[in-house]
C-alpha cells in the first residue's frame, strides 16, 4: 500500500497558532472546498483556489491574536459557521463573512483553546475551563495543571455530552456539567485531542509531547486504552491531527503534523492490536500548526492542507504533477492561462523588488541624517520549547523564528553538556568558559542559509541548578537580538509518573515548619520538573517522579506545615534537603528536618549503575583500541587478515561504535560523578567527611568490579555473605 503526494504552495499569511485553519464543508461530492485561516495579527480570511489562482472570499481587519478557529452549526445542519477566539472574545461569521456573533466570555485569563459543538461552546484558558450553552454560562472548572486542548462529543451509547481537557500533568480529564467525572492517566504529556469518527463510531485520539498517539476508551474501561502510533526514537511533539480516507481502505487514515515539520499519514485499525502502518512522510522544515484534509486545489483530488508557524499554506495533493509533462519530449508544457499567470507573477516580483530597494535606501538615508530619528527594532515572535527526552536523558531545546536565523549564542551559569543532533546543520564553536564569573558554557551556533528552526540537545547535572540563556540573532536590519531564558531545576533529570514501586528501599526526608501550602508547593515546583503551577487545596498533595538517567523513584507528599520526600536514591534526598533549606532560609522560616537513611538503598543504586558502568567502560576501551589500530596504520586488507578475530570485529563495527560514543559525550564521566556524589552524600548523612577517599574510589571505578565497589561503600560486608 503506497501513497504518493505532491506539494503545491497556495498562500502566505502571518504567524499562526495551533487549530488556526479549517475547511468549509462542500455542498456536492468532489467539489473544491474553501479554506478558513487565521493568524496572530488577528486577521481571519476565507479563500478558495480556482484554476491555480487564489480567490479571496472575505478578510477581516487586524486585531488581537486569534488563538483558535472552529466550525459548527445548528444540530442537524451543515457545520459552516466560523468561530474565532481572541483574548476573552469569541466572534462568529457566516461562510460569506457576515458577523453574526460577538460574545465576551468574561474569563479571567485569555482563551487558549476552544471547541464548538452545536449550541455548546467550550472555552479554556491556561487553568480555567468554561462551558456555555446559547452564550449562557452553565459551569466552570479551575484546573491546577495547564490545559493544552479541549474537545467535546456525545457518547455512542448514552449520548451524554462529555468534554475532555488535555492537561500538561500527564492527565486527560472528562467533564460533565463542568464537573470532573473521570481522570485518565497517560504516560506522557498530551498536546492535542482529536475525535476519530469512523463508520458512526466515535473514538478519542490524543497526541503526546514525545511523539506518540494513544487511544482513550471513555465508555468501557474509562481510561487509556492503548498506543496507536509508537515513536520509539524521539522525533518531535505532535501539534495537530486529522482523520480522512486518503486511500481506499476500510478505515480512515490518521494524518499527523509534528513540531519538527514532519507530516505523516498512517493506516490504522483501532480493533487490531498490531502497530499502525506508515504510508507517507515528508518534512517541510517548519513546525506544523494545523492541517486539514479535503479537496482544495483541483476537483475530485484529495489533499492534505498544511499551515506552518511562519504562515505558509501549502497542500499535499494526490493529483499527479505529470499532467503538464509531454510524454514524447519529456518536457513541461503550460496552458495559455498558466503562461499568463507566470508572466504576471514575474512582473509583480519585479515591482516588489523595486519597492523594497527604494524603502531600504530611504531607511539608510534616515539613519545618516542629523534629525532626531530613531532606528526601529522589529519585534519578532520566537517560538521556543525545552522538552525532556526520556530516551537519552536529555533536553531538546527548539528555537523557531519567522525569518532566517544568523546565529544563536548559548550561555549557562551551571555545567551542561551539548549533544549532537542529526537534524542540526549549524556550525558550533565554543568559547573559553569562565566558571568563576558564572559562565560554565559559552557556545555559538552559526546557521546555514534560510534556517529558521534550530534544534539542540542538552544534558544537565542534577544538583546543579540555574538558568540557560539563548541569544537569538535573526538576519534582519537593523541587527537585533532576542534572549530566551530556560530554568534548569535541581532535579532536572526527573519526570512525572502516576505510580512507583513501593517495595524499593526508600530513604525518607521529613520537614516540618510554619510554612503555608502555597509556599511548600512553590518550593517543590522550583525543585522538580512537571509540577503543576497551582496547588490543589486538598488535605495532602502526593506526586510521583522517576529519574530518566538511573530509573530511581521519588515520592513527594506535602501539605501545610509538613512535607515528606521518599526516594531510593540518597543523592536525591540530599539535593532536596539542601534546596529546601536554602529556600526556607531566604524566607526566614524555621524548619525541622529529619532524615532516615536505608543502607540497603546503596546496594540497590549500585546494581542500577552496574550495567551502565560495564557497557560504557567497555565502549571506552573499544574506542581506545580502535584509535591505537588506526595509529598503527592497520588499513589494508592483508594486514587486517593477520589480526585476531576480536580486532577484526572491532574494525568492522568502527562507524557504529564511534557514532554511539559521539552521541554520549562524557557519559562515563557522568556515571563516575553520580557514584562519587552517592558516596559523599551517604557518609555525609552519617556525619563523616570522605572527600580524602575519592581518589581511591576513582581508582576502583577505573578497574571496575561491582563487588569491590560495594565493599568500598559498605566495608561491613567484607565479613558477611550478603553481597
Amino acid at each position: 500500500m503506497e501513497l504518493e503526494l505532491h506539494r503545491v504552495d497556495y498562500n502566505i499569511v502571518g504567524i499562526t497558532s495551533k487549530s488556526c485553519m479549517k475547511l468549509l464543508p462542500h455542498t456536492k461530492t468532489g467539489e473544491q472546498q474553501k479554506v478558513v485561516i487565521a493568524d496572530n495579527e488577528g486577521i481571519l480570511q476565507v479563500f478558495s483556489v480556482k484554476k491555480e489562482d487564489i480567490q479571496l472570499q472575505f478578510k477581516t481587519l487586524p486585531g488581537h491574536k486569534i488563538t483558535s478557529v472552529q466550525l459548527s452549526g445548528e444540530p442537524g445542519t451543515v457545520c459552516d459557521k466560523i468561530f474565532a477566539s481572541s483574548e476573552n472574545e469569541v466572534r462568529g461569521f457566516t461562510r460569506k463573512g457576515k458577523l453574526f456573533l460577538s460574545f465576551d466570555s468574561n474569563m479571567t485569563e485569555p482563551i487558549t483553546s476552544m471547541y464548538v459543538l452545536g449550541n455548546d461552546l467550550f472555552l479554556c484558558g491556561k487553568h480555567t475551563y468554561n462551558h456555555y450553552k446559547d452564550c449562557k454560562d452553565i459551569g466552570s472548572y479551575l484546573c491546577g495543571d495547564c490545559i493544552v486542548d479541549v474537545i467535546a462529543l456525545h457518547t455512542n451509547k448514552s449520548h451524554r455530552l462529555v468534554a475532555l481537557i488535555a492537561c500538561e500533568g500527564r492527565m486527560i480529564r472528562a467533564l460533565e456539567h463542568a464537573r470532573v467525572t473521570l481522570s485518565m492517566e497517560v504516560e506522557s504529556s498530551p498536546t492535542v485531542l482529536h475525535v476519530y469518527d469512523d463508520n458512526d463510531i466515535r473514538s478519542v485520539l490524543f497526541g503526546t509531547i514525545d511523539g506518540r498517539i494513544g487511544l482513550l476508551d471513555i465508555e468501557k474501561t474509562q481510561s487509556f486504552s492503548k498506543w496507536i502510533i509508537q515513536d520509539n526514537q524521539y522525533t518531535s511533539a505532535i501539534s495537530c491531527m486529522d482523520s480522512y480516507k486518503m486511500v481506499q481502505i476500510e478505515h480512515k487514515n490518521v494524518i499527523v503534523g509534528r513540531q519538527d515539520g514532519n507530516i505523516e499519514v498512517y493506516a490504522i485499525d483501532l480493533s487490531d492490536k498490531e502497530a499502525s502502518v506508515l504510508l507517507y512522510t515528508t518534512n517541510c522544515n517548519e513546525s506544523v500548526t494545523s492541517l486539514c484534509c479535503g479537496i482544495i486545489g483541483e476537483a475530485n483530488y484529495d489533499e492534505i492542507l498544511v499551515a506552518t508557524y511562519t504562515g505558509r499554506i501549502f497542500g499535499l495533493t494526490t493529483q499527479s504533477v505529470e499532467r503538464n509533462l509531454n510524454t514524447d519530449s519529456k518536457n513541461y508544457y503550460f496552458t495559455t492561462e498558466s503562461v499568463q499567470r507566470i508572466s504576471k507573477l514575474k512582473n509583480e516580483i519585479e515591482e516588489l523588488q523595486i519597492k523594497v530597494t527604494k524603502e531600504r535606501e530611504k531607511y539608510q538615508a534616515s539613519t545618516h541624517s542629523y534629525m532626531e530619528e530613531m532606528s526601529a527594532i522589529p519585534l519578532l515572535s520566537i517560538k521556543d520549547s525545552m522538552v525532556q527526552s526520556k530516551q537519552d536523558a536529555s533536553y531538546v531545546l527548539t528555537l523557531e523564528v519567522p525569518t532566517a536565523i544568523d546565529n544563536v549564542l548559548l550561555q549557562s551559569n551551571v555545567p551542561v553538556d551539548l549533544l549532537d543532533v542529526e537534524k542540526n546543520s549549524a556550525v558550533v564553536s565554543f568559547s573559553e568558559a569562565e566558571p568563576h564569573n558564572g559562565n560554565f558554557l559559552l557556545a555559538t551556533y552559526r546557521c546555514q542559509i534560510n534556517t529558521n528552526r534550530l534544534e539542540l540537545k542538552i544534558r544537565t547535572i542534577e544538583g546543579q541548578y540555574g538558568t540557560l540563556q539563548a541569544y537569538v540573532t535573526p538576519i534582519i536590519q537593523p541587527k537585533c537580538c532576542q534572549v530566551r531564558l530556560f530554568e534548569i531545576k535541581p532535579l532536572s533529570m526527573h519526570f512525572r509518573v502516576h505510580s512507583i514501586e513501593k517495595k524499593r528501599p526508600f530513604n525518607l526526608l521529613t520537614i516540618k515548619g510554619p510554612f503555608s501550602l502555597a509556599e511548600i508547593h512553590s518550593w517543590v515546583f522550583q525543585c522538580v520538573p512537571e509540577v503543576p503551577e497551582k496547588p490543589q487545596f486538598i488535605d495532602a498533595t502526593v506526586l510521583f517522579f522517576e529519574s530518566t538517567f538511573l530509573g530511581t523513584h521519588l515520592e513527594c507528599n506535602f501539605q501545610k506545615g509538613e512535607a515528606k520526600f521518599a526516594s531510593d536514591n540518597i543523592s536525591t534526598i540530599s539535593i532536596i534537603r539542601e534546596f529546601l533549606t536554602k529556600e526556607a532560609t531566604k524566607k526566614k522560616i524555621k524548619i525541622d528536618i529529619n532524615v532516615v537513611i536505608n543502607d540497603d538503598s546503596i546496594n540497590h543504586i549500585l546494581k542500577l549503575i552496574d550495567p551502565k558502568l560495564q557497557s560504557h567502560a567497555k565502549l571506552s576501551k573499544e574506542i581506545s583500541l580502535l584509535d591505537a589500530l588506526h595509529e598503527l596504520g592497520v588499513n589494508d586488507t592483508e594486514t587486517i587478515k593477520a589480526l585476531s578475530t576480536e580486532y577484526q570485529n572491532l574494525l568492522e563495527k568502527d562507524k557504529e561504535l564511534r557514532a554511539e560514543f559521539s552521541n554520549q559525550p562524557a557519559y562515563l564521566d557522568r556515571l563516575y560523578g553520580i557514584t562519587t556524589d552517592l558516596y559523599i552524600d551517604y557518609y555525609k548523612f552519617k556525619g563523616t567527611s570522605v572527600k580524602s577517599k575519592i581518589p581511591k574510589l576513582l581508582t576502583i571505578l577505573d578497574n571496575y568490579n561491582y563487588k569491590n565497589l560495594l565493599l568500598f561503600f559498605r566495608p561491613e560486608f567484607e565479613t558477611s555473605d550478603s553481597i
